[in-house]
């Protein structure tokens, strides 16, 4: 993964020039945020947060249980009729603050960086995807939230930044794999699969590799 010139780089897109309205409660705008890699052993964390246009894609659900190719199809259709951002926590990162501080972090930045495309539209809720929010865990968090137990299942604005959040996430292991391709990156993502733990014993930790984790501490002693 390249490195970034800012940390809290992110990628954003207006909705399609169609004049579609967004998902609205109370006045304000509704926000899905969804996180991808608090698992794995190697790479970023990455947070994606959505509002979601008057006709978002059909068959919204939560990335795990979609095929990958299902996923690729559903991105750019989330991408054109939806207000969306990314917000990344690097390995760095990860191991400074711990995995859930970065997680909190890049839940943020990813709600920062959307608040920055909706000029004059204010945040009325972020809807997050578990049992716990960045409220009173990151200290740049300023949104009314609410944690939703498998909100990546019921709440189609969560379902839609899960799926942004894996296939960005998803992309990034696989550029990595080009780099260092003995641990299998591109069909693991980074996860601990006895592919990975062989490699990892075999050739050692790369760059991307979380050494706050234990079985990378392990190898590095």
């Amino acid at each position: 993964m390249a490195k970034r010139v800012e940390t809290d780089l992110f990628m954003a897109a207006t909705m399609a020039a169609n004049g579609a309205a967004v998902s609205a409660r109370n006045g304000g705008l509704v926000v899905g945020v969804d996180e991808a890699g608090r698992g794995p052993l190697a790479g970023p964390v990455v947070a994606a947060a959505v509002v979601l246009g008057a006709q978002p894609p059909e068959g919204l659900a939560d990335s795990k249980v979609l095929s990958g190719a299902r996923r690729a199809k559903l991105e750019p259709l989330i991408c054109a009729s939806c207000h969306w951002a990314l917000g990344i926590a690097e390995v760095e990162e990860i191991d400074r603050l711990n995995i859930f501080a970065a997680t909190m972090l890049a839940m943020t930045r990813a709600v920062a960086a959307l608040e920055r495309q909706l000029v004059g539209s204010a945040i009325h809720m972020a809807l997050i995807d578990g049992n716990i929010t960045p409220a009173k865990h990151c200290a740049e968090w300023r949104w009314q939230a609410r944690a939703i137990v498998k909100g990546d299942a019921t709440e189609p604005c969560i379902s839609a930044a899960s799926i942004l959040a894996k296939e960005h996430r998803d992309r990034l292991m696989r550029a990595a794999a080009a780099e260092f391709p003995h641990y299998g990156w591109e069909r693991n993502a980074g996860y601990g699969t006895a592919e990975h733990l062989a490699a990892l014993r075999q050739h050692g930790a790369s760059p991307h590799h979380r050494r706050s984790f234990a079985p990378v501490a392990a190898v590095i002693g």
